[in-house]
């Protein structure tokens, strides 16, 4: 889509805080409280870290919200992070954007001391353009690479090059050129983790079961994550995890593998607005439609029962143009997704999760719902990856959660349409997350709709 073109879509979040075994019958009210407090404060905080919330990037969002949820120890990244089988914090991260960087992508991985990865991902992401030309001075950064010299002296790592993916030492020997918070390990570790940690290595030694899952008990396996996208029709997605409780050291998982736990992606569409495959119905019948188009603009209402405020409400824009007026001309239609993966790691791994949701909305002409369904939902491909295993060791068990964008512009770059909706499912128990809803209100749910009761 032209840079230009102001698309006036509406600004959306998602976030989430883990996937897999989380039972309704396992979870006190007081547990249950916490999750809610912490995954809809972060949800708010996100979207009101600017005065002015439209020249506030995707990018800029989604990983504010990863940091929280990486300072929070009630999940799964960063200070709250799982245990490997030594007893080793290894922490991963990702980020990638729609459009608007050259890398598009970039991933982090086993990193021990560094207290917020995604902040790592994100430099990278940054810092791409000029990495991909062969620019190496870390300008303002030059004085900490000097200090941090003698730190690494056998490694040589003047930027991060044009690499997508980089692991251990060197990864972090970048994040101090970067001039990111360092912390001893200690800092990582939590009662909580630690407990988990050895009693999945004690049922393990006693045949009653594996050390990275139980049926008992949710063991986290699952990542922490945000989707952001603005009111030009950019999206971001960040990530952000601790791994498999008890995984080897050294086991790398989805979250920092690009179209395994993440993916964004945009695309055009042309053609007769009769024709077109935007996933809500044909654009000459939302043409034939009275009445406006709808934007959010900022305003923080009250608490509202399960539903906390956004610092958005509905303001009416142009009208929308008379049928007259499309009908006989090309239309371009703009579509783009972003998904995070929550879950079983290799599960994603093995079934290239987050891409293919992208291939099928593109290829297939399907709602980006309706993907992720096939993905993540009851029945789908990641839980047919586990075979019979399934719902015995962990693999297979997942969710994802997204947003995709549809803008239709006619020749003259003029914005006949626009909108976005929020994408989520998943296979196993439980899957923490929140989001902007259609109303401007926020909401949080573990839990799928049909089990009845307080979500």
């Amino acid at each position: 889509m032209a840079p230009n073109v102001a698309a006036k879509v509406k600004p959306r979040i998602i976030i989430h805080g883990g996937a897999g075994n989380i039972r309704r019958e396992s979870m006190t009210a007081d547990q249950y409280q916490q999750y809610r407090h912490s995954l809809l404060s972060i949800l708010i905080a996100s979207q009101i870290t600017s005065t002015d919330v439209y020249m506030r990037t995707p990018k800029e969002i989604a990983t504010y919200a990863v940091v929280k949820l990486e300072n929070d120890p009630l999940f799964n990244s960063g200070h709250g992070a799982v245990f490997t089988r030594d007893g080793i914090n290894e922490l991963e991260a990702s980020v990638m954007v729609s459009r608007g960087f050259a890398k598009r992508a970039v991933g982090v991985t086993g990193l021990r001391t560094i207290k917020n990865p995604i902040l790592l991902a994100k430099a990278m992401l940054e810092h791409g353009d000029r990495d991909l030309v062969g620019n190496t001075d870390l300008g303002w950064a030059a004085k900490v690479a000097l200090e941090n010299e003698a730190d690494d002296p056998e490694l040589d790592v003047p930027s991060a090059q044009g690499h997508t993916l980089i692991h251990g030492k060197t990864a972090e020997t970048l994040a101090k050129k970067y001039g990111l918070e360092t912390v001893d390990p200690s800092y990582l570790f939590t009662q909580k983790r630690w407990d988990e940690h050895v009693r999945g290595l004690e049922k393990e030694k006693q045949n009653r079961g594996n050390a990275t899952w139980s049926i008992d008990e949710y063991i986290p396996q699952g990542t922490c994550g945000a989707v952001a996208l603005d009111r030009n029709g950019v999206l971001c997605v960040a990530t952000s995890t601790g791994g498999i409780t008890n995984k080897l050291t050294g086991r790398i998982g989805d979250t920092p593998v690009v179209g395994a736990g993440f993916w964004a992606e945009e695309w055009s569409e042309k053609g007769d607005p009769s024709a077109s495959r935007a996933p809500w119905g044909r654009l000459t019948e939302y043409l034939e439609m009275p009445g406006p188009i709808v934007e959010l603009t900022s305003t923080l209402r009250n608490f509202l029962a399960d539903c906390l405020p956004t610092p958005f409400m509905y303001n009416p824009l142009a009208p929308r143009p008379h049928p007259s007026h499309a009908r006989g001309i090309d239309i371009e239609v703009i579509r783009s997704t972003a998904v995070s993966g929550t879950g079983n790691g290799d599960s994603f791994l093995r079934v290239a999760a987050a891409r293919s949701v992208a291939s099928i909305a593109r290829w297939a002409g399907v709602s980006a719902s309706d993907a992720v369904n096939r993905i993540a939902g009851r029945g789908g491909e990641l839980e047919k990856s586990a075979g019979s295993r399934w719902g015995k060791t962990g693999e297979g068990e997942g969710g994802m959660i997204g947003i995709e964008c549809v803008i239709a512009m006619n020749k003259l770059g003029t914005v006949l349409y626009s909108r976005s909706e929020i994408l989520q499912d998943h296979n196993c128990a439980g899957m923490f997350r929140a989001w902007i809803r259609d109303d401007g209100l926020a909401e949080m749910k573990i839990w799928h709709e049909d089990e009845g009761g307080h979500s």
